[in-house]
C-alpha cells in the first residue's frame, strides 16, 4: 500500500472512532441512556363524574408498584379535576382513583420509561357506588349526600321520601340542618343562612324560598357552612345552594312529575330541554297546594303593677301553601372559549295561616268571673316575583384563568292582609280589626370575577359586586264600627315605610400549596348605605365599612387523605320586616313591631374536618365553633297600651355561643342494606342585657338520624328514616324536642322511564312543636300539634332519556 493509500486509511479510521464516539455521546443524553436512579418521571390526567360530565374534586390519586402492590405515592385532583404525580422512579404501576361515593377505578398498567417519561392516563370517568342484591345487578345509584373539602352536597333523587314536597322535606334528612314542625329550617343551630339557586341569589327570603321550590325539580342541594371571601358574607351559618335539574343529551327530553296525597295536598311540575349545536334550551313549570291543619294550645300570663291576667285557648290552626312558577334558562356556545347565558323566573307566593280558637280570660283579682269568647284570625299574602339574569364568562387556554360577568334584576310585589275577629259564644260579633300591607321590592346585582393562575399550585382571584335593593311598604289599618256595619280606615295606625339599602364589594383569594399544606387566604371589603323610615320622618340610617377575612386550610396526612380546616367573619343583616317601625297585629293578644335600630350580627365561625373511606364504609367528623355579637332576638313584652295584650319585637340581646361536632357514617350493611346515621352534639349558650336585666342561658343539644335504604329487588327501594331533635333555649325561653318517623316505597318501571313513589311522613304521629317563654311581666306556653300521618303518592315519568350520556375511559396508561 502506497502512502496516500495509507493515508486515505488512517482518515477513514479516526473518522468512524470520531463517528462511534460522537454517535455514543449523543446516546448518552437521550433519556433512553439516562442512568435510571436519577430518572424521575409524570403521571397526570383528569377525573369526571360519569353521570354530571363535570370534574371531581379532591378524588383520591394512590399510585402502587406493580410488582409488590407496594404505595409509591399519591395525591389529589384539583376543582377541574386535573392531578398530577412528579418524581415517579421508572417501573410498571397501577393507578387506583376514587372519592367517597362513587366506585374505585384502577388503570393497570401505567408504564413510566425513559422511553416515555410524561404518562397521560387521559380523562377517567367515575361511576356512582353501584349495589347489588344475591338475584340481580341493580343498575348504579349515586349515594345521599357526597362530601367536598369546603361542602355536603346532597343527591335530592335519592330521598324517596321526600319527593312529593320542597326543599324543606329534603332538609330534613340532611347533615346539619333542622327543621320544626312549621317548616323552619336552622343550620347548625341558626336560622339566619343564605339561599341561592343555581348559585344566584333571590330576592325572596330563604324560608319561603325553600318552601315554593318542589323536591322534583331539584338535582342537588349544597351545604356550604364556611364559604371563602368569593361568597356574600351573609348568614350566621353559611349558604344553602339549590342546583335546578337541566339536561345534557342533545335533542329533545324532559320529565313530568305529579303528586297527591292527604289533607288535600297536590302538585306537579314539568321540564323541558332542547340541546342543539352550540346552545342549550332549558323550560320548567311548577304548581303545588300543600295544606297543613293542625290543633293549638295557648296560655298566656301578664302582668301589671296591680294584678294579673290569664289567658287560655285551643283550637283548629290551618298553614296552606299554594305556589306556582316558571323558569327558563338559555346557554350559547360563541366558540371554544366564550358563553353567553340568559335566564328567567317567574312565580307566586300564595300562602294563609288561619286559627279558630276558644278563648277564657279571667284576672287574679277575681277568678271566678271568666269570659269565654271566640277568636277567629286569618293572614293571606300573596303577590308574583321574577328575575332575569344575563351571563358571561370568558376562558383562556390556560387552566383557571377565566373572567365571569353577571347582571341580574328581581322584583317583587306583595300583599297582606290580616283579619282579627272576636265572636261571643252565641256567635254575636264582639270587635273585629282589619290590617293591609301593600308593595313592591326590587333589586339590581352586578358580579364580576376574574381567576389568574400564576403557577399549577398557585391561583388569585378577585372581583367585584354591586347589590343595590329598594322597597316601598304600606300599611293600613281598619277597625270594624258595629253600628255602621263597616271597617272604618284609622289613619293613626296606618304608614309608608322606605327601605333602600346599597352594598358594594370587592375581593381577592389566593390559594396555594406548599409541600402537604394547601391554603387560601381572603378578604373581603363591603360598603353599605341603609335607610329605613316612615313617609315625613326621620330615616334610620347605616353608613359604614367592613372586613371580612376568610382561611381556608388542608393538609395532607397520608397519600389522599386530608384534613381541612377553615375560619370566616360573616355578618347577618336584618330582614326588612324586623325592622319595620310600625304595628302589626296577629290577633287580639298578640302585635308586633318592628325595630330598625337594629345592628347588623358578627359572626366569627371555626370549623374543622376529616372524612375516610374505608371499604364501602364513609366516616365524617367535623367540630365547629361560632361566636355571634349583636345577636338579634324575638323580644315578648307586655304591650304598654293593653294589659293583656303581648308585644313582640327585635332586640340586639348580646352574644351567642355554639361548639359542636357532626358525626356522619354511612355502610353497606349487606348487599341491599345501605344505612346512613348522622349525629350532632353542640353547647349553646346566650347571654346579654335585655330589658334592663342581665341574663344568661344555655343548653347541651344533640340530635340523631337513621336513615335506611333496602333494595329488595331490581328497581324497587324502600326508605325508613328516623329522627329525634333535643330542646334548646333561646333569651327568653326553650323549645321542646321531637321525635320523626318518615317511610317511602319505590317502584321503577318501563326501562326505569316511569316512577311510582308511595311516602308517609311522621309515620308515628310523634311530631310536635311546644315552647315556653318567661319575662319580666308576662308567661307564654305554646302546644301545636298537626295530624298526622300524612300519606302521599308520587308519579315520575322520563322521555328521550332524560339524562346524560355516559362516557368510558379507555383504562390504560
Amino acid at each position: 500500500m502506497n502512502n496516500k493509500g495509507a493515508k486515505r486509511m488512517r482518515n477513514y479510521l479516526w473518522s468512524m472512532i470520531l463517528i462511534f464516539l460522537v454517535s455514543n455521546f449523543a446516546l448518552a443524553q437521550r433519556p433512553g441512556g439516562m442512568n435510571l436512579k436519577n430518572f424521575k418521571g409524570i403521571i397526570q390526567g383528569i377525573v369526571y363524574d360519569d353521570e354530571a360530565k363535570a370534574p371531581i374534586e379532591y378524588a383520591n390519586i394512590i399510585l402502587y408498584r406493580k410488582r409488590d402492590s407496594s404505595q409509591v405515592t399519591g395525591t389529589i385532583t384539583d376543582k377541574d379535576g386535573y392531578f398530577k404525580l412528579e418524581n415517579v422512579p421508572a417501573g410498571r404501576y397501577f393507578l387506583d382513583v376514587d372519592f367517597i361515593g362513587y366506585s374505585k377505578k384502577r388503570i393497570d398498567p401505567v408504564i413510566v420509561s425513559p422511553r416515555s417519561p410524561e404518562v397521560m392516563v387521559g380523562e377517567i370517568f367515575l361511576e356512582p357506588v353501584t349495589l347489588q342484591s344475591d338475584a340481580v345487578e341493580v343498575e348504579a345509584e349515586r349515594v345521599p349526600i357526597t362530601y367536598q373539602i369546603d361542602k355536603k352536597v346532597i343527591n335530592v333523587s335519592e330521598q324517596a321520601t321526600a319527593q312529593s314536597g320542597s326543599a324543606v322535606d329534603v332538609l330534613q334528612n340532611v347533615p346539619s340542618v333542622d327543621v320544626d314542625i312549621d317548616g323552619n329550617v336552622k343550620l347548625r343551630g341558626s336560622g339566619n343562612f343564605q339561599v341561592l339557586i343555581d348559585n344566584r341569589p333571590t330576592i325572596l327570603e330563604a324560608s319561603e324560598i325553600l318552601q315554593q321550590i318542589p323536591a322534583t325539580s331539584i338535582e342537588n342541594i349544597e351545604i356550604i357552612t364556611n364559604p371563602s371571601a368569593k361568597y356574600d358574607p351573609d348568614g350566621v351559618s353559611g349558604i344553602i345552594n339549590i342546583v335546578l335539574k337541566k339536561n345534557k343529551l342533545k335533542g329533545l327530553s324532559g320529565m313530568v312529575n305529579s303528586s297527591a296525597g292527604t289533607f288535600g295536598r297536590y302538585g306537579g311540575d314539568l321540564l323541558l330541554s332542547y340541546r342543539g349545536k352550540g346552545y342549550v334550551l332549558n323550560v320548567a313549570s311548577n304548581f303545588n297546594r300543600r295544606n297543613f291543619p293542625g290543633e293549638q294550645k295557648l296560655e298566656r300570663h301578664t302582668q301589671t303593677a296591680n294584678f294579673t291576667t290569664y289567658n287560655t285557648s285551643n283550637g283548629d290552626t290551618k298553614w296552606n301553601m299554594f305556589p306556582y312558577g316558571l323558569r327558563m334558562s338559555l346557554d350559547i356556545n360563541l366558540g371554544h372559549w366564550d358563553v353567553l347565558s340568559f335566564g328567567g323566573r317567574f312565580g307566586n307566593r300564595n300562602m294563609e295561616r288561619g286559627f279558630d280558637l276558644d278563648y277564657k280570660e279571667w284576672t287574679s283579682l277575681n277568678q271566678n268571673d271568666v269570659l269565654a269568647y271566640v277568636s277567629k284570625d286569618n293572614w293571606d299574602r300573596s303577590g308574583d316575583h321574577y328575575a332575569v339574569n344575563v351571563d358571561y364568562q370568558h376562558k383562556w387556554p390556560q387552566k383557571n384563568h377565566e373572567f365571569t360577568a353577571q347582571v341580574i334584576y328581581e322584583c317583587r310585589n306583595g300583599e297582606e292582609e290580616s283579619l282579627n275577629e272576636l265572636f261571643e259564644l252565641d256567635g254575636q260579633l264582639i270587635k273585629s280589626q282589619k290590617s293591609t300591607e301593600d308593595g313592591p321590592g326590587k333589586g339590581w346585582r352586578i358580579k364580576l370575577d376574574y381567576s389568574h393562575p400564576f403557577s399549577e399550585n398557585t391561583k388569585l382571584e378577585t372581583g367585584y359586586q354591586s347589590r343595590i335593593r329598594h322597597a316601598d311598604k304600606e300599611n293600613k289599618v281598619y277597625y270594624y264600627d258595629l253600628n255602621q256595619n263597616a271597617f272604618v280606615f284609622q289613619p293613626r295606625f296606618s304608614h309608608f315605610a322606605e327601605y333602600k339599602r346599597n352594598i358594594h364589594s370587592v375581593y381577592t383569594t389566593l390559594s396555594s400549596k406548599w409541600k402537604k399544606l394547601g391554603y387560601q387566604l381572603g378578604l373581603r371589603g363591603e360598603y353599605t348605605y341603609r335607610t329605613i323610615g316612615l313617609k315625613d320622618s326621620a330615616a334610620a340610617k347605616i353608613d359604614r365599612f367592613d372586613i371580612f377575612p376568610t382561611a381556608h386550610f388542608s393538609f395532607e396526612i397520608a397519600p389522599g387523605r386530608q384534613v381541612m380546616a377553615s375560619y370566616t367573619r360573616r355578618i347577618h343583616r336584618a330582614r326588612g320586616w324586623f325592622l319595620e317601625p310600625f304595628y302589626t297585629w296577629g290577633d287580639a293578644y298578640n302585635v308586633t313591631r318592628g325595630n330598625p335600630g337594629l345592628k347588623p350580627e358578627y359572626i366569627n365561625s371555626y370549623e374543622m374536618g376529616h372524612q375516610i373511606f374505608i371499604k364501602k364504609t364513609l366516616v365524617s367528623l367535623e367540630a365547629f365553633y361560632r361566636i355571634t355579637n349583636n345577636k338579634v332576638e324575638r323580644v315578648r313584652s307586655v304591650y304598654p297600651y293593653k294589659e293583656n295584650v303581648l308585644l313582640h319585637t327585635y332586640e340586639n340581646v348580646g352574644k351567642d355561643y355554639a361548639l359542636g361536632a357532626e358525626f356522619l357514617v354511612n355502610r353497606d350493611i349487606v348487599k341491599w342494606w345501605n344505612i346512613n346515621y348522622m349525629a350532632s352534639v353542640f353547647q349553646y349558650k346566650v347571654e346579654g342585657r335585655l330589658l334592663n336585666q342581665d341574663f344568661s342561658k344555655e343548653s347541651f343539644n344533640w340530635g340523631l338520624r337513621l336513615n335506611n335504604d333496602f333494595r329488595p329487588a331490581k328497581n324497587t327501594r324502600v326508605q325508613f328514616n328516623l329522627g329525634y331533635r333535643s330542646p334548646t333555649v333561646t333569651s327568653q325561653g326553650r323549645s321542646e324536642g321531637f321525635f320523626t318517623s318518615d317511610l317511602a316505597i319505590k317502584q321503577q318501571l318501563m326501562d326505569r322511564k316511569l316512577s311510582l313513589t308511595l311516602q308517609i311522613r311522621d309515620l308515628f304521629n310523634t311530631m310536635r312543636h311546644e315552647y315556653t317563654s318567661e319575662g319580666n311581666g308576662f308567661y307564654y306556653y305554646r302546644y301545636m300539634d298537626f295530624p298526622s300521618p300524612m300519606v302521599s303518592f308520587t308519579i315520575s315519568y322520563i322521555f328521550n332519556n332524560f339524562k346524560q350520556e355516559r362516557k368510558r375511559s379507555n383504562g390504560n396508561g
